[in-house]
């Protein structure tokens, strides 16, 4: 009967040690996947929330110090496309370059959400996810779309006409209005690096 006893409590105590190195091996796992998580994926994360729930809006902190709502809807290997939400103007898709963030204002519920493993993240992983900020820009100066760049020390308005491998030639012309030479103020070149937010 001592003998039973014996064994019955070597068990428990191999099975708990067992348990206890799983439980520290599936910490340690944990511990390496938020490690190797970017801000890139938290953003992801946070938009899987479904269409019409407020929580999928982030609200960003730009390097201009300005703070725009956001809804992401696409995101490249460098950047993310989305509607300006809560705006005092007109409502407007805009391009994020993940280097313009300065940070993020989040919801105790957003971090939570942002945290969420990648499997059961439905992005869509794909093409876009390997598109890089230059290419969204030369897609817009083929579209000869008007636009707004937000730089750290300004705000321009107007059309690219050239976009290079690190720059962009922007010609400056009045908000709203098509690029017409007689239209144009004048042009600039601008590094890519320097674009914190384009308002389409």
């Amino acid at each position: 009967m001592r003998w039973d006893d014996l064994f019955d409590d070597l068990e428990g105590q191999l099975e708990q040690g067992r348990s206890m190195e799983e439980g520290d091996l599936l910490a340690e796992e944990e511990r390496l996947r938020l490690g190797r998580l970017t801000l890139r994926d938290r953003m992801a994360a946070i938009a899987s929330f479904p269409p019409g729930v407020e929580d999928g809006v982030v609200r960003v902190v730009l390097h201009t110090g300005s703070i725009v709502s956001v809804r992401p809807r696409t995101f490249g290997r460098d950047w993310l496309a989305g509607d300006v939400v809560d705006d005092s103007r007109s409502p407007a898709q805009c391009i994020l370059p993940v280097t313009g963030l300065a940070s993020l204002l989040l919801t105790r519920r957003q971090v939570r959400q942002s945290l969420t493993p990648p499997a059961s993240i439905a992005s869509g992983r794909g093409i876009t996810d390997r598109l890089s900020l230059a290419f969204v820009l030369r897609d817009l100066c083929r579209r000869r779309a008007s636009l707004e760049l937000s730089l750290p020390g300004a705000t321009l308005h107007g059309t690219l006409d050239l976009v290079g491998r690190d720059h962009c030639d922007l010609a400056l012309h009045e908000c709203g209005t098509p690029r017409r030479e007689s239209e144009v103020s004048s042009y600039r070149i601008v590094p890519i690096t320097q674009i914190v937010f384009v308002r389409l």
